[in-house]
């Protein structure tokens, strides 16, 4: 919008003339009864001097140029006695002409010269009394020292001292206060203490710990909205992860807001089931048979591929009907998500499927999840007498092997017992595995909340990524499982 000088007579417009323009004065109500009324009487100079009839609601469009200041411009609101705290020059409706306007200005000029001249004054005079204080004679001087040290006696010497002692003793402990304060699960804290990483962190080692951090480190970042390092970054997920405290307890133990904590926990499980998914892997069948535990060699040869499982989590009452339906386990008795879980003979964590509701049945996880996409020609899958998917299994070339159990049929025979016997022991192992996973990282013994399992922007749930991270990690320790 181009602006227009309000004066009587001035044609000055802001498209076209290198002037500047301003506004009408505002009033200020909120710094006090002075400034209310320093401002009220200011605007109303103004639209006296500017001397038209205007309308309340066109005075936000009210400009002045600056041809009508002395100066080229408004004085400050404080500053009432400048010639331009109101326009004065070319008004055209009163007798001030600029040679008047001009010596207005002069002469406030001069009145602040002489103000500032006269505060030299004073400034100098004050500091010339305190240098012209008289000087105590030497002799003088001299008696009042000693009467002083006459007057410290030995007792409030060692007055003195005890305090001088008791205040550096209280800055050492706050010092070291202050430094394990901003020092808390450092690297030094897991340093040479392989118990402390398997107690908050899960892993077996500091050497573990420190392999894992050297390989996302250079994807974690520091702000400075957070000032927890990159280390105490990744430790905060992984104690999330193994003890499950609230945020509230992640805060209080690293010195950050629970909101901090939460969005750390966040940021680093997102980084760590990208960088770590691919540690569950599909292994070549070279590698199972070199692998290949004894006591799987010894009855079933080289044959077994995978051992298979569900497990459950439990989850939060859903408010919603649908998805209360859905989850709710009649095993479980509970709303829990499903996971299919399956482990090499070595007991490393080979396949893991998507959260399914607690609804559907192991054989619906089978076959609807992509691990009869993982089977080859020859596989030989071993499951629980639950899991009725041979049919499915075999589309793939693959075989089933569960242990023998009768359904109002003959007994079983001696061969079947033994070999059922044979199938259970090595069978087990794959509960050993989800047992060890849960007992290692505690959150998957918990209720998960609502919000877990709401799908984000890779359609991919909290609660999957967080059960991604955990079996990633246990394939980073010890299996539980002996090769001999």
């Amino acid at each position: 919008m181009v602006n227009f000088c309000a004066i009587i007579g001035c044609s000055n417009r802001g498209d076209r003339d290198k002037k500047s323009f301003f506004r009408l004065p505002a009033v200020l109500t909120r710094e006090g009864a002075a400034t209310l009324e320093l401002s009220q009487s200011r605007r109303a100079k103004w639209l006296s001097q500017i001397a038209r009839d205007i309308k309340e609601s066109n005075l936000p469009y009210v400009r002045v140029c600056s041809d009508h200041f002395t100066s080229g411009k408004p004085s400050a609101l404080y500053d009432n006695t400048n010639p331009d705290w109101a326009p004065t020059v070319k008004l055209g409706h009163s007798n001030i002409d600029g040679a008047t306007a001009t010596r207005d200005l002069e002469r406030y000029q001069r009145r602040c010269y002489r103000q500032g001249q006269k505060s030299k004054l004073d400034a100098a005079e004050a500091l010339l009394q305190l240098h012209s204080v008289p000087k105590t004679p030497k002799r003088q001087q001299s008696t009042s020292e000693e009467a002083c040290q006459t007057d410290l006696d030995s007792n409030s010497m060692k007055s003195t001292q005890t305090e001088l002692q008791r205040l550096l003793e209280e800055n050492r402990k706050l010092k070291e206060q202050l430094a394990e304060s901003n020092n808390n699960f450092d690297r030094q804290f897991f340093q040479d203490n392989d118990e402390n990483v398997k107690h908050f962190t899960g892993l077996s080692s500091f050497a573990i710990l420190d392999v894992l951090f050297t390989y996302l480190e250079t994807f974690i970042v520091c702000s400075c909205l957070n000032k927890l390092t990159k280390f105490q970054q990744l430790v905060l997920c992984l104690i999330k992860l193994r003890l499950n405290p609230t945020y509230v307890d992640l805060g209080q133990r690293f010195n950050v807001h629970k909101s901090t904590a939460s969005k750390t926990f966040l940021n680093i499980i997102n980084i760590m089931y990208i960088r770590l998914m691919p540690l569950i892997f599909w292994p070549d069948r070279e590698q199972l048979w070199e692998t290949m535990p004894m006591s799987f060699r010894t009855h079933f040869g080289k044959q077994i591929t995978v051992i298979i499982d569900c497990f459950e989590i439990f989850l939060e009452r859903p408010s919603n009907l649908a998805a209360r339906t859905s989850t709710w386990s009649s095993y479980k008795h509970n709303n829990t998500v499903k996971y299919l879980i399956g482990i090499t003979p070595q007991g490393v964590i080979s396949y893991l499927s998507q959260g399914w509701g607690g609804r559907a049945s192991d054989k619906y996880v089978v076959e609807h999840s992509s691990f009869l996409h993982k089977l080859c020609p020859g596989d030989v899958v071993m499951a629980d007498r639950g899991f009725d998917v041979s049919d499915s299994v075999g589309m793939m070339g693959a075989k089933l092997v569960l242990p023998a159990f009768r359904r109002d049929g003959p007994r079983l025979s001696g061969e079947q017992v033994e070999n059922t016997r044979r199938v259970a022991n090595s069978r087990i192992h794959v509960e050993r595995v989800i047992g060890h996973l849960r007992q290692k990282y505690t959150i998957l013994h918990s209720t998960i909340p609502m919000d877990f399992v709401i799908s984000r922007d890779d359609n991919v749930t909290l609660l999957d990524k967080i059960t991604v991270v955990s079996c990633s990690l246990t394939n980073m320790c010890p299996s539980v499982v002996p090769f001999d």
